[in-house]
């Protein structure tokens, strides 16, 4: 596969000016939300549960953003948008995404429309990627990590109960799991998800509408 080119740093360092009458105002820029965690915290879980609560605040709007991927999109899956690679490709030449990285032989883009979104003073929420922190950092240096968390001991439980991975495969995905203990950043926040999906995603949406 071809490897991604870099995208440019420091997008997120200036704010917008509106004009109103016959001043300029300048808008406040919104919050990027990187929501991160291993597989089995429920990411995708808590995004649906706050999803439709997000929508009745268009007077305070956060936005999730939709991923570009190159994988078929599932029913039960991701409502991601479907690129094939050449059409990833493309768009990455052509500065179309904000954030790209790859993970198990596929591609991820988050599009340049969410630059767009955040200039408008519009919070933002993306499901993004551990490993590609670091560069989304320094692409958005006001980047605002969510680490979802769940305990070792109910992310076996809910691992064994979806049936998707063997003995080993969920094993390797514990150990996988206690590395994020390790996660360090200075924006980072926590939610856990231990509990129920109402108590996890209330946690969620408190924090996305805080500001």
């Amino acid at each position: 596969m071809k490897q991604p080119k870099r995208e440019k740093s420091g997008q997120g360092e200036s704010n917008s000016l509106k004009r109103e009458g016959s001043g300029v105002k300048q808008i406040k820029k919104g919050s990027l939300y990187y929501l991160i965690g291993a597989s089995g915290v429920g990411k995708d879980s808590l995004l649906n549960y706050v999803r439709p609560l997000l929508t009745k605040r268009a007077d305070h709007p956060v936005l999730i953003a939709h991923r570009y991927i190159t994988r078929p999109v599932e029913l039960t899956g991701e409502n991601h948008i479907q690129l094939s690679e050449a059409e990833f490709l493309m768009r990455q030449q052509h500065d179309c995404f904000l954030f790209t990285w790859q993970s198990h032989d596929l591609y991820y883009g988050i599009g340049q429309e969410v630059a767009d979104w955040l200039a408008k003073g519009i919070n933002v929420v993306i499901n993004g990627s551990r490993g590609y922190l670091k560069q989304a950092t320094h692409i958005w240096p006001e980047i605002k990590p969510i680490l979802v968390t769940v305990s070792l001991d109910k992310l076996q439980q809910r691992l064994e109960a979806r049936g998707r991975e063997n003995a080993a495969q969920i094993q390797e995905r514990l150990q996988r799991a206690a590395a994020f203990s390790q996660l360090t950043h200075p924006n980072l926040f926590t939610v856990s998800n231990d509990g129920s999906l109402e108590e996890g995603g209330e946690k969620l949406y408190q924090l996305l509408v805080a500001e």
